[in-house]
């Protein structure tokens, strides 16, 4: 198991993960409190993957505001918590929470080989603490043994993430640091 613990670079927070696989399951769990848009928030998320770290489902909670579940089948393709296809997600293999920079660990892990070249990629883009579910267009790329560039495309965002030997983020500029 491996527990790792950032805080945000621009106020109280902190987020607590901790990542484990079992065979071919990938689970991670984490909490994270803080602030965004002048909102407070406490979320707890559950996200499996299986070996080839597609996420196969999601759970996230906001303290106070709802659940948000879903389900997916590693090729693009998601369902709600009733089973109910979500068509706006299709071609999203990976999901990212507003509030987590562990989720940029999830392409980074399932694309190692090819972030050479710059890579785009749609993902299910989770707002926290709306619970609003989007398909968001990302892009990556690796510019050094620890260093992979993030790109919201469309947004006009980027960082430069560094990350460890396992793709989990150290530093991301601007928001989020791992303490020990």
């Amino acid at each position: 198991m491996k527990l790792c613990r950032w805080i945000p670079d621009d106020g109280p927070g902190m987020e607590h993960l901790a990542l484990r696989q079992e065979g071919d399951v990938i689970l991670a769990q984490g909490a994270a409190i803080g602030g965004r848009y002048g909102e407070d928030y406490g979320v707890f998320y559950s996200i499996r993957c299986d070996a080839a770290w597609r996420v196969r489902h999601a759970r996230i909670e906001v303290a106070g505001e709802g659940r948000l579940e879903l389900y997916a089948d590693g090729e693009g393709h998601w369902q709600d918590s009733e089973g109910a296809p979500i068509a706006s997600l299709d071609g999203c293999i990976d999901i990212d929470l507003t509030a987590s920079c562990f989720t940029n660990t999830l392409p980074i892990r399932r694309m190692r080989g090819v972030l050479d070249v710059r890579q785009e990629i749609d993902v299910a883009w989770v707002w926290i603490p709306e619970l609003k579910v989007e398909k968001a267009r990302q892009g990556y790329t690796r510019l050094g043994a620890n260093l992979y560039r993030f790109e919201s495309v469309g947004r006009d965002f980027q960082a430069d993430l560094e990350v460890d030997d396992d793709g989990s983020v150290v530093r991301y500029p601007g928001l989020f640091n791992r303490v020990s």
